[in-house]
């Protein structure tokens, strides 16, 4: 096979995103409708957001790897939401109460989970931001829906993985590439680090589930991992994929392609959220950046991925193809070292300079990373409660202070205490996570986009990530704006702004990119 062109690609070039499913439950009612109660969740929200949201420009069904498919494997479940959504008395818009918020963001009710989906961001720490701004936006909606209920403490809202039900909802990462880097290569540069980097990045989680069922016995790195169930595919709700193969760029399609990455865990941990998005750029800019046979291969990265989870600390040998073995802590070694390889921003550094302390802290003892990542600190709790409550193993509270992890109440979730009192890495300011729920990124697309929204709302239809269709049958498609720094998005603004005429807007958005 004729090797891939190796062009130079820079991390600062790949722009990235997180979207947010969280769990919920109605604490006040023996049983409620988990739609009903997302969407009552999201309108709940009332900060001001643009609330039309452009859903044909979705295609769920296009493949990266050249085709597109008939029918994906959780269509049998949307097709069950839709018969039952038909019982209901409001449509599939009303159902998904879309928000673009002022941001840049989008929340909305995706089924059974409220989600919330950070704006494009092109550096790191905004994407910690606006991450960590999409916790503080789901606690008011939470607040506001409360309020309306006349009943504090009525809802349970969960930044988790898994109802330890047997069903798994997700914290989807996005990372914009050039539709010239073969999808091929991305998967192949790619899946060894995904599996490996667990080790760093894992929530943890009590018991283990099958197709046997759920074992409340044992203790594990990733809350995903028991839901991962093939290398690559197009599906997200079932059959899961550690690379998911979804073609949809949001973006120029002739230009990019966007990683739609599914296979990870919703952290509480800023510095694992830091890290998860921070290490995977810069592995993708290796992949596009040096030649493939720098890459190891695994045998069977599924099985792996679930050996990682499943062991004591992660650090465990597995199989290559074509007979050799490494540790999951060698393979994090070797593509740490590629990535040392590439020209970075301050960013970069800082990331590789952190992945470098972790492992060697790792390495003396998993122990030391307690205040960085969750599945130990979250170990160190529930082994705490066991000495002092002498609970056996598979004893249900577990269970229930696993979840208590992940509460996004305050006074509730047991993260909360351990991030206030300085034993968990705080990586953000509270005044500009405050900011964020309100400004979009100084730089890129949403900011544009916003101002475009906030300019001509009377008269839009709807919009989506790329596109904004007005009511009159027209629409503008936004570039990514790539190539303006933060005066020139400021000056782009102000002009969006004083326009007079919609006619003009077409005029002050071409030529720019």
């Amino acid at each position: 096979m004729t090797e891939a062109k190796v062009v130079p690609l820079s991390p600062a070039q790949i722009v990235v995103g997180i979207e947010t499913e969280f769990g919920i439950i109605r604490k006040d009612l023996e049983s409620s409708d988990p739609v009903r109660e997302s969407m009552d969740l999201v309108r709940a929200y009332r900060p001001h957001s643009f609330g039309a949201w452009a859903y044909e420009a979705e295609d769920p069904r296009a493949d990266a790897r050249g085709f597109r498919v008939d029918r994906l494997a959780q269509d049998e479940e949307e097709d069950a939401f839709v018969r039952s959504d038909q019982q209901r008395s409001f449509s599939f818009r009303e159902s998904k109460s879309d928000r673009i918020l002022q941001n840049g963001a989008r929340f909305y009710n995706d089924h059974t989970h409220p989600e919330y989906a950070t704006p494009e961001c092109r550096t790191l720490r905004d994407l910690i931001l606006y991450d960590r701004a999409g916790t503080e936006v789901v606690r008011q909606a939470v607040k506001a829906r409360e309020a309306e209920l006349n009943s504090s403490g009525a809802l349970g809202l969960y930044r988790n993985n898994t109802d330890f039900h047997g069903h798994s909802y997700g914290c989807h990462e996005n990372y914009l590439l050039p539709r010239s880097l073969p999808f091929g290569r991305i998967v192949e540069g790619v899946t060894p680090f995904l599996v490996a980097r667990t080790i760093l990045l894992g929530a943890g989680k009590v018991g283990m589930e099958g197709a046997d069922g759920f074992s409340r016995e044992g203790y594990q790195l990733s809350q995903r991992a028991d839901f991962i169930e093939e290398r690559i595919g197009v599906n997200t709700m079932h059959h899961r994929p550690i690379v998911n193969s979804r073609d949809e760029p949001h973006a120029d399609r002739t230009r990019y392609r966007r990683l739609h990455l599914i296979c990870g865990d919703a952290n509480m941990s800023e510095w694992q959220t830091a890290m998860k998005v921070g290490m995977t750029r810069l592995v993708l800019s290796a992949v596009a950046s040096l030649p493939q046979d720098k890459f190891p291969i695994l045998a069977d990265p599924v099985h792996a991925f679930r050996l990682v989870s499943r062991s004591v600390n992660g650090n465990v040998l597995l199989a290559l193809d074509g007979g050799e073995t490494m540790t999951s802590m060698e393979l994090l070694l070797v593509y740490r070292d590629l990535c040392s390889q590439l020209v970075m921003d301050s960013e970069g550094e800082w990331i590789i300079s952190e992945w470098t302390k972790a492992m060697e802290d790792h390495q003396k003892d998993p122990e030391r990373l307690a205040d960085r990542v969750d599945w130990i600190a979250k170990r160190q709790l529930l082994e705490l409660f066991r000495n002092e409550e002498g609970l056996s193993p598979g004893d249900p509270w577990f269970q229930s202070l696993d979840l208590a992890y992940h509460d996004l109440d305050q006074d509730l979730g047991m993260f909360w205490p351990l991030e206030s009192e300085g034993r968990m890495v705080r990586l953000t300011d509270p005044g500009e996570v405050e900011d964020a729920m309100i400004v979009p990124p100084a730089l890129g697309r949403a900011r544009i986009r916003a101002a475009v929204l906030n300019r001509y709302e009377k008269e839009i239809r709807d919009a989506g990530w790329e596109r904004i269709a007005f009511v009159d049958g027209s629409y503008i498609d936004l570039p990514l704006f790539m190539t303006l720094d933060r005066e020139n998005v400021e000056n782009l603004c102000r002009k969006i702004e004083a326009c007079e005429e919609r006619v003009n807007l077409s005029g002050i958005l071409s030529g720019i990119e």
